[in-house]
């Protein structure tokens, strides 16, 4: 039976060291950079990243429990190590979602759970309804489904809360650029002339950090950028947003049912700007079966105390909903 009484962990874990990291060709141009850590036979999670574009970080090994979890992360397409960096030829949701099922065979990984945010909650949608058979669950924050309304808000509807940081979002940009703000961004984002993508990059890059937290974070990375983060985020966003993030605008809503059989946890900040919760609201009211999660004094950022004490204790509760005999079963469910 299940062992609900045992108290949940809601504290990241210590900081640990991948066992395993490599490259992966997934076609003749981009090849992604993967790592391992935790438990080797351990039930395998992967952690995807938001943005698109955000790329991983070690901080994102530690939502996990080393001692039972296999802890897969990894960078998409023209993200963080994955080369080439903030490359945008042959890079469509479909394209990741193919790339998640080449790195889970090139793992020997038979199933494994979804744990993804903002961005990475798309993904793990994505590429769940096409996959569901390869799926232990779902552990989803800051819903985003790429629908037009979102990205709209994005662009336009953020500074109704955050107005000084819009302004400086818009006028960073010439008067007669401020028409159409996501094409003059991504002209100026997709032009080889580091003069002009990479102030765009930083810009854009300030703009939406700005709005992730509850409180103001430094701005320092983004004006300091010199590893690329910067330029692929807003990069990679903006050319995602141009083509409605390559999702129908329908979707998901007609395909819930192939998922809704799976244990799914949605993790909502109330105060999300960046991904308001009209959107997680609406998945959880579609998905009645999910355990939804509002945290009421968090914004959008995972790494917020709340926030990030309600994925820790999702992923715990994941892990203590198991029975024994799923964990002293011959051949574990997860494994290839």
């Amino acid at each position: 039976m299940p062992r609900s009484d045992t108290p949940l962990r809601t504290d990241l874990f210590a900081e640990i060291a991948p066992y395993a990291s490599g490259m992966l060709a997934v076609d003749g141009r981009h090849v992604l950079y993967w790592e391992q850590s935790g438990n080797p036979e351990g039930l395998p999670v992967v952690f995807l990243h938001g943005g698109p574009g955000a790329g991983s970080a070690p901080i994102h090994r530690r939502f996990f429990d080393p001692q039972f979890y296999r802890i897969i992360v990894f960078d998409q397409r023209g993200c963080g190590r994955s080369l080439p960096l903030g490359e945008l030829q042959d890079n469509t949701t479909d394209h990741l979602v193919d790339d998640m099922e080449k790195l889970r065979e090139h793992l020997g990984i038979g199933r494994w759970l979804l744990f993804g945010g903002s961005w990475g909650s798309t993904l793990a949608l994505a590429y769940g309804l096409r996959h569901s058979e390869r799926v232990l669950g779902f552990i989803l924050r800051g819903i985003f489904l790429g629908g037009r309304g979102e990205i709209d808000w994005f662009l336009h509807g953020m500074r109704t809360i955050f107005p000084e940081a819009w302004r400086d979002f818009v006028e960073f940009l010439p008067v007669e650029e401020r028409g159409d703000l996501l094409a003059s961004y991504y002209r100026r984002l997709i032009d080889r002339d580091p003069d002009q993508h990479r102030p765009a990059a930083r810009a854009w890059s300030r703009y939406e950090a700005a709005c992730s937290t509850l409180f103001p974070v430094p701005r320092a990375p983004f004006d300091q950028d010199h590893g690329g983060f910067a330029l692929a985020l807003s990069r990679i966003e903006a050319h995602y947003f141009v083509h409605r993030t390559f999702v129908a605008e329908t979707w998901p809503w007609a395909e819930l049912d192939r998922v809704r059989h799976l244990p799914c946890t949605i993790v909502q900040g109330r105060y999300d700007v960046v991904c308001p919760p009209v959107t997680a609201d609406a998945l959880a009211r579609a998905w009645p079966e999910a355990r939804y999660v509002i945290v009421p004094d968090a914004g959008h950022s995972a790494l917020e105390p709340g926030i990030r004490g309600a994925l820790v204790s999702a992923a715990e509760s994941f892990r203590l909903s198991l029975s024994e005999e799923d964990l002293f079963a011959p051949r574990f469910p997860w494994q290839a």
